[in-house]
């Protein structure tokens, strides 16, 4: 999901102590992006929204607690409950050629290699060794879903400028 130039990357789900430390989902694979004195975009479903500057950030269980400057008290910290966080796009790390971020996958059309049609990204399954793609084509009737695994023998380009990926797929497929 973007807001104006920002990414999600996590949701406040609580509130921890006494001092407005927040319990928050982090949506991301690495708490790398969430540096100490970067700022991070707060906004709620009420139309709260507020540049904050990150203290601290450390992982707790399954979750991850964060410190803000300006968030002082459990009071101020539970009025943010259910609220999103994001980050300037812009100030993610750039990636190697040919790694991609999930949120410039999904959403792409994909295309066999002889130019058919197969749908659009609409999802990415995390397996361990490799990611799989969910492409569903939305124009056809029912749930026609196609699992394709993000490999090199099979996802032969991905172009985000025209939001195409092309795929050889294995016979069963």
């Amino acid at each position: 999901m973007e807001k104006k130039g920002f990414l999600a990357v996590g949701k406040i789900v609580g509130a921890h102590g006494v001092k407005g430390n927040l319990k928050v989902h982090s949506y991301a694979e690495s708490l790398s992006i969430f540096e100490q004195g970067s700022s991070i975009l707060v906004a709620s479903a009420k139309g709260f929204e507020k540049l904050l500057t990150i203290r601290w950030v450390k992982p707790h269980g399954r979750v991850v607690l964060f410190s803000l400057k300006g968030i002082e008290n459990r009071h101020l910290a539970e009025t943010l409950i259910g609220s999103e966080l994001y980050v300037k796009r812009d100030s993610l790390p750039k990636l190697e050629d040919g790694s991609y971020y999930w949120f410039d996958i999904i959403g792409l059309s994909v295309f066999t290699n002889n130019d058919t049609y197969i749908g659009r990204v609409e999802s990415i399954i995390d397996t361990g060794s490799n990611d799989v793609y969910v492409v569903k084509d939305i124009q056809k009737d029912g749930d026609n879903e196609i699992l394709i695994p993000a490999i090199e023998s099979v996802v032969l380009t991905i172009d985000l400028n025209q939001k195409k990926m092309i795929v050889d797929l294995p016979e069963g497929l």
